[in-house]
């Protein structure tokens, strides 16, 4: 049997019309497949590769790390040098009372901690999220989700969960005494792109504050550089009690984390012991990869190129087929027509060696979130290609 057979026979599909691109490897933003065709990479495995393909740091710190030691004991007795040395990098980038790091192997898991975080540490049930948010897709993650289309096959889900309106000051009044925690998304990228007004986010900051809610901030998709600051809330100058990071965080490698004070942290180890535990969890080797691609972040300066290539999309992205274009940094939705213009312009970017996606809630949309490390004139042909597939789309 093919390769391709032994895929869909072995490997459990989650849609009907999967790429099934066979991939033989992947360097920088590119991707070459089996026949030799190569692709220039406009989704980073949804954001994951932030660096690019086997970014040579991350290479060089993965080899080192598995030439020592993997798996010994991560959450139990173990103090292990890639965990530990990056948990203090990070936490000396992330405001004061953001310095205890529970490393976790994906987003949505890190969504599963915080939630159980906040209840232990405020003695509440309620939860609130906003209308199509996205967190994950375990049952905790879910229940934060108020599609029903994505939702309905797996009810029940957790009780005591409140949806309000993206930028609806109103809304706010719905977050009381009894909310143990909000949480939030400051760019909505499963929604194509939708962006938090920031008056709307100072004052969701100010009602948390006053009803001793925690505001759960969202950066799995935003974090680590992909909005032009280390951080997304930097650029709405608040600052969260819980922070959820993953996909670009782990540096290609599965890695996540949710980052809250440590007087907040510390009751997941009493009452119940071990209230929140994993395997997994900080595996020295995903350590090592993010520790290495945290440090080339802050050393190059690929952060100041996001805002310049932004603005580069922006001035290029125009096409009688787009009816909006959105986006902040180097996440980006392309509004098209329907859904079925948009799987012909994907199906066509790819024939010509593009790579780009669509988003959960925006199916009308190109999903365009590139390496961070990705030149102008990478970006100028991959635009190029994304404009000639809108032309014959026309024609």
């Amino acid at each position: 049997m093919t390769l391709r057979n032994l895929f869909l026979q072995h490997v459990a599909q989650t849609s009907d019309m999967p790429l099934a691109l066979e991939v033989k490897n992947a360097t920088g933003i590119y991707i070459s497949d089996v026949s030799g065709k190569v692709y220039l990479d406009l989704i980073s495995g949804i954001g994951v590769s932030s660096l690019g393909h086997c970014h040579p740091a991350v290479v060089k710190a993965i080899q080192q790390q598995a030439q020592q030691y993997m798996h010994t004991m991560v959450y139990g007795e173990h103090i292990q040098q890639p965990q530990v040395a990056l948990a203090a990098l990070l936490s000396s980038v992330l405001p004061e009372n953001l310095n205890s790091i529970y490393f976790t192997n994906s987003g949505a898991e890190a969504t599963e901690g915080a939630m159980k975080l906040a209840k232990r540490f405020t003695g509440r049930k309620e939860f609130i999220a906003f209308e199509n948010s996205y967190h994950g897709s375990t049952q905790g993650a879910l229940s934060l989700m108020n599609n029903k289309y994505f939702t309905d096959a797996f009810q029940p889900l957790l009780p005591d969960v409140k949806f309000i309106r993206f930028n609806n000051l109103d809304d706010l009044n719905w977050i009381t005494e009894s909310t143990a925690a909000v949480f939030f998304e400051l760019v909505k990228a499963e929604n194509g792109v939708l962006l938090a007004d920031k008056n709307f986010v100072l004052a969701l900051r100010e009602r948390c504050f006053k009803t001793g809610t925690l505001l759960v901030l969202d950066e799995i998709q935003t974090g680590m550089g992909r909005t032009g600051k280390l951080f997304c809330f930097e650029r709405f100058d608040i600052v969260p009690d819980v922070l959820l990071l993953g996909k670009a965080f782990g540096a290609g490698l599965p890695l996540a984390a949710f980052i809250a004070d440590k007087k907040i942290m510390q009751t997941l180890s009493y009452e119940p012991v071990l209230g929140h535990i994993t395997t997994f969890g900080g595996n020295p080797v995903c350590c090592a990869a993010a520790f290495a691609g945290l440090k080339f972040l802050l050393e190059n300066n690929e952060l100041m190129n996001v805002c310049h290539r932004e603005d580069l999309m922006i001035n290029r992205l125009k096409h009688p087929l787009i009816k909006r274009f959105r986006s902040f940094g180097l996440i980006a939705a392309i509004e098209l027509e329907d859904f079925k213009t948009m799987k012909l312009a994907m199906d066509k970017c790819k024939e010509k060696g593009v790579l780009t996606d669509w988003f959960l809630f925006a199916d009308n949309c190109l999903r365009i979130a590139p390496p961070l490390i990705i030149t102008q004139k990478e970006l100028n042909q991959a635009i190029d290609v994304i404009l000639q597939s809108l032309d014959e789309i026309v024609k």
